[in-house]
């Protein structure tokens, strides 16, 4: 299927993470013209050289997403240089400690919120001053299947997941006429580096691979972790004009879960 992303300007927060990586290799596989963020210098120089990407479809920026003027100024510095911005992926993301309410600190779920509520926040807002003057655009918040379930010690996260949810349904209908469509992609478990965190926290440093999916994946009728890899082919879809009747929208990827009304 030809998605018809060749030359679109794609907007990529967290692009050197475990989802991030699998995103922008995708967005570069169909031609599309980049603007990737990392929180560091070293991650991006460490991933470029694997990235097979034409220097004019590449803009790279070290961003702070929980920083309005950052984000502001990689939306604009895009704009600047490409001419437009067709699509925003708001994919950076943090995990938080992993604590039973009554343990919860303020400081915990305030740094999850600043990446996981107010960094999408951020993007969207600033993004959808240039979509609203074109009349077109798509933005695909990776978010969770935390965005619709609860998850015992993980109430800092989940309870950011269900915000962004709810924010990109109030977007979504804001923008429903201009032709912009915002939607939100909720996996569960993803086999990622964070994965391993929250893996670690839970079942304690020395827990193997083998033995953390048996855990984490047993509520899923596949009985396996999300590929980061399914996650951009999704993404690619909801970026594309060939999704553009599906707005305001959770698509979950959970192995069957949802089918067993769990």
């Amino acid at each position: 299927m030809d998605l018809k992303l060749k030359d679109k300007v794609v907007m990529i927060t967290g692009s050197t993470g475990g989802v991030g990586e699998c995103l922008t290799r995708a967005f570069a596989a169909e031609g599309c013209k980049l603007a990737i963020s990392s929180t560091k210098q070293e991650k991006l120089d460490k991933f470029l050289p694997s990235l097979d990407v034409a220097d004019d479809h590449l803009l790279t920026f070290v961003v702070d997403v929980t920083s309005e003027a950052q984000i502001a100024d990689m939306v604009e510095k895009t704009v600047a240089h490409y001419g437009r911005l067709d699509v925003l992926i708001n994919n950076a993301g943090y995990e938080g400690l992993s604590l039973p309410l009554d343990e919860q600190t303020v400081e915990n779920v305030q740094k999850v919120y600043n990446v996981n509520v107010f960094g999408p926040m951020f993007g969207m807002k600033y993004a959808l001053r240039h979509m609203k003057a074109q009349k077109s655009g798509a933005i695909v918040n990776i978010s969770s299947q935390g965005s619709i379930v609860g998850a015992p010690t993980m109430s800092a996260y989940v309870s950011s997941k269900h915000a962004v949810h709810g924010i990109s349904k109030c977007a979504a209908l804001e923008v429903a006429e201009l032709g912009i469509h915002i939607n939100c992609i909720g996996p569960g478990p993803i086999n990622t580096p964070m994965m391993d965190k929250l893996e670690r926290q839970a079942l304690g440093e020395n827990v193997s691979k083998a033995e953390a999916m048996a855990v984490f994946a047993a509520p899923y009728p596949n009985k396996r972790y999300c590929e980061p890899e399914e996650v951009a082919d999704l993404a690619l879809f909801l970026a594309s004009e060939k999704s553009s009747h599906i707005t305001g929208s959770l698509v979950t990827m959970d192995g069957g879960q949802a089918a067993q009304g769990r």
